[in-house]
């Protein structure tokens, strides 16, 4: 019986290891953890929501803004009501949410040109915006008149509560007027259905 017994303890030994091995190398071939990397170090932009918010509300109401001071008075437009409102200098920012409308005014010798925002523009924003990527540059009308249209995307800053960063998607565009340039920047999170709030305000631009 003593060599019934040792066969059977052999058995028993042979079956733990084989099972010890076979947890080690599924441990050593499982997947990274969602935002590593295998390589280790890539940085990437933020991920793009399939449903993100941002969306305006059909129902949202605008009211027309006037700026009070600066280089240009001489225009208007329209901005979602209720939006908190900062100054500073030549730049007026709008912002709900995850939405913001950005408003700066210069002198300017000469109106914008698809050549001069794409050599001028372009860089500028590639080396100050997170991830710039995808810039578009053309021309557009609208009730002001001829426009030029730079279209991009980028990361937002981090969300101050939460370290969110959202990737956005902007529409930048160039106004002119008696010697003066008006930029009127769009921004929310790519795949927002903006495309409707976006028009009500860059159609609405208005001189005085």
């Amino acid at each position: 019986m003593g060599r019934y017994k040792q066969a059977f303890a052999a058995v028993g030994l042979t079956i733990a290891v084989a099972a010890a091995v076979g947890c080690s190398t599924a441990g050593s071939h499982a997947s990274a953890p969602p935002g590593s990397s295998a390589g280790g170090g890539q940085v990437r932009a933020a991920p793009t929501e399939s449903n993100p918010p941002g969306d305006i509300p059909d129902n949202q109401a605008y009211v027309a803004y006037r700026p009070a001071g600066g280089t240009f008075t001489g225009f208007t437009v329209k901005v979602p009501e209720g939006w908190a409102r900062t100054s500073q200098g030549d730049t007026t920012v709008f912002t709900d949410k995850l939405n913001t409308i950005t408003i700066t005014t210069a002198p300017a010798p000469s109106a914008p040109t698809t050549g001069s925002v794409s050599g001028t523009v372009v860089p500028k924003l590639r080396a100050h915006t997170p991830k710039f990527a995808s810039p578009k540059v053309s021309e557009v009308t609208r009730h002001a008149g001829r426009v030029v249209l730079l279209t991009y995307q980028g990361d937002s800053a981090k969300d101050q509560v939460t370290g969110k960063v959202v990737r956005d998607a902007f529409e930048r565009y160039a106004y002119y007027h008696s010697g003066h340039e008006v930029n009127l920047t769009l921004s929310g999170p790519v795949n927002a259905d903006n495309v409707d709030p976006w028009r009500i305000v860059s159609d609405s631009v208005a001189w005085r």
